[in-house]
């Protein structure tokens, strides 16, 4: 496990305190939570581009081939 230090607004740090109070959880393992769903957040965010940037890629070829399994369905057997 890692030590950090960090600053934190104070408004955010009442706010954290406020729930803290009401919760049975440490505030260690809270601001744990908190990184770990923001990390999971970001990860989607990431994933998120990477298939946008990627679609557009294939997005001519996706066409072409879309036309032709279309131009088959013209052809009489």
């Amino acid at each position: 496990m890692k030590t950090i230090s960090l600053k934190i607004e104070d408004d955010i740090f009442q706010e954290a305190e406020k729930i803290l109070s009401k919760q049975k959880i440490s505030r260690n393992r809270y601001i744990n939570m908190a990184i770990e769903s923001f990390n999971a957040q970001e990860r989607r965010k990431i994933l998120s581009q990477q298939l946008k940037k990627e679609s557009t890629m294939v997005k001519d070829d996706s066409m072409i081939v879309l036309q032709e399994f279309e131009n088959l369905g013209d052809i009489n057997v």
